[in-house]
């Protein structure tokens, strides 16, 4: 598959990550479509996707539309929902999967997909945590996916009108493995676009290493309403972020994508980054569901299948579940 294939990319979530994504890809000359609804969808049909960053502010056409079918069979597929909305939107976007479609997922946390490509007591496994029934495994066949991970910090003004903050980094990867010619042609894609994007020849390797760090202070920030700054400079919280980290630390370890740093190594990265809200607190404060299964049950349920020991995942996700269910933005 060559760069000049996807030249049709359909973005399924046009929310901050989603958006600021769109607009970088109609930019390098893709033909985009968004598959929104509500608010969204009337904003983007009204007055197209725009995007902030600084004093700068750029608008660009897109093709909106609540019905897939209307869009049509895409070359690529941005799926750039929250987690808890994925299995609805994997039920309706068949009509813009054809048989060479790739369909990008960048999005928080462990995916559905993780554990394929795993041999070993891992070959075969699916993850009861974040695709229960196998519905959106069998909705979106591994064989049309690539993953990504997503180093960059945006929100929204409004509908369809996405800040972008900080970062451009995307990393993307085959589930099974290997720098595959559509893998290295999509990164050259997002370079184009203006992305500092790398293909990864492991790119569970980058989603563990990125869960590391956010698995942690995004339920915390939200149990606590706790800025990034404020939860590392507390010696007692800080010290129960790097117990969890130490045990997704072995976790990867026993799986294969070990973690060559200490969680202090981890802090140090964080806190340069200042004060900022994770999109869990921003999450709760503005009453959406929030992504606990992703970050934090995958964790414990691979610790299970590991024989690893999580008393402090257990933990953080007993009292931020308990917390989400409360404010009605997790499921009983």
């Amino acid at each position: 598959m060559g760069e000049a294939s996807f030249n049709k990319v359909a973005i399924v979530g046009a929310g901050a990550i989603g958006g600021w994504m769109g607009v970088h890809l109609a930019q390098a000359g893709c033909a985009l479509s968004v598959l929104a609804r509500g608010d969204t969808l009337a904003t983007l049909q009204r007055d197209g996707l725009q995007m902030r960053s600084g004093d700068a502010s750029v608008t660009v056409p897109v093709r909106a539309s609540n019905d897939a079918a209307a869009l049509g069979v895409q070359d690529l597929v941005v799926i750039a929902v929250k987690a808890p909305s994925l299995p609805s939107v994997a039920q309706q976007i068949a009509p813009l999967v054809g048989p060479d479609t790739v369909v990008l997922t960048a999005m928080n946390g462990v995916p559905w997909w993780f554990l394929d490509g795993f041999g070993g007591a891992l070959a075969g496994k699916a993850l009861a945590s974040v695709d229960p029934t196998g519905d959106i495994a069998q909705a979106i066949p591994a064989k049309h996916v690539i993953g990504c991970v997503v180093h960059a910090s945006c929100s929204l003004d409004a509908p369809g009108v996405v800040r972008h903050h900080f970062g451009d980094g995307l990393i993307v990867g085959e589930p099974g493995g290997g720098l595959t010619d559509r893998v290295q042609a999509l990164a050259a894609l997002l370079q184009k676009a203006g992305f500092k994007a790398t293909a990864s020849p492991q790119i569970q390797k980058d989603i563990w290493y990125k869960l590391w760090g956010n698995m942690t202070v995004n339920p915390i920030s939200a149990l606590t309403g706790a800025t990034t700054d404020l939860i590392l400079g507390d010696d007692l919280v800080r010290g129960f972020v790097s117990a969890v980290m130490i045990e997704a630390k072995a976790i990867g370890e026993h799986i294969g994508i070990p973690i060559d740093q200490q969680p202090e190594d981890r802090h140090a990265v964080t806190r340069k980054l200042g004060a900022f809200k994770t999109s869990m607190l921003q999450d709760v404060e503005a009453g959406k569901p929030v992504e606990l299964d992703g970050l934090v049950s995958a964790v414990r349920e691979l610790g299970q299948l590991t024989g690893v020991a999580t008393p402090f995942t257990d933990a953080l996700l007993g009292l931020s579940r308990l917390q989400a269910r409360c404010l009605g933005l997790y499921p009983d």
